[in-house]
């Protein structure tokens, strides 16, 4: 299956004193792509559990390499894959792109995690089914 494409217009608020797009928002643009991915997927961002103790997808590492610059009022595509699911986490590519032309090159890894009240998240392992929910966006 392909990647799944979405799409993000720069802000006037995306943007830094030189007009391009400010690095950060990059970051702001991957975790909201992937949210999409995770409900297209029918996976919950967050698992609400009635004992408290929620299930949730923390962020362990995140990177962006930029390839050309994007201004306000451009309107980027961005292509999320899958590109690895391990036994507690979930790596994810971002390619950014504007009208054809490379923008940006994400990617993040969340690990799935208890979240328990007052206690720091426990990583535990990627539900098979929402391990075959994801793989539907491999990236190879």
């Amino acid at each position: 299956m392909p990647p799944l494409t979405t799409s993000r217009r720069v802000e006037f608020r995306d943007t830094d004193a030189a007009g391009i797009v400010h690095f950060s928002a990059f970051f702001f643009w991957m975790e909201s792509a992937e949210h999409e991915l995770l409900r297209t997927a029918g996976v919950a961002v967050i698992e609400r559990n009635s004992a408290g103790i929620d299930a949730s997808w923390p962020r362990v590492s995140a990177s962006c390499d930029y390839l050309s610059a994007a201004r306000f009022g451009d309107e980027l595509d961005i292509a999320v894959t899958v590109d690895a699911v391990g036994r507690t986490s979930v790596t994810y590519g971002f390619a950014f792109s504007h009208h054809g032309v490379a923008v940006a090159n994400g990617r993040v890894v969340a690990v799935r995690c208890l979240m328990h009240p007052g206690r720091k998240p426990e990583a535990v392992p990627v539900p098979e089914d929402i391990a075959t929910r994801l793989a539907r966006f491999s990236g190879g």
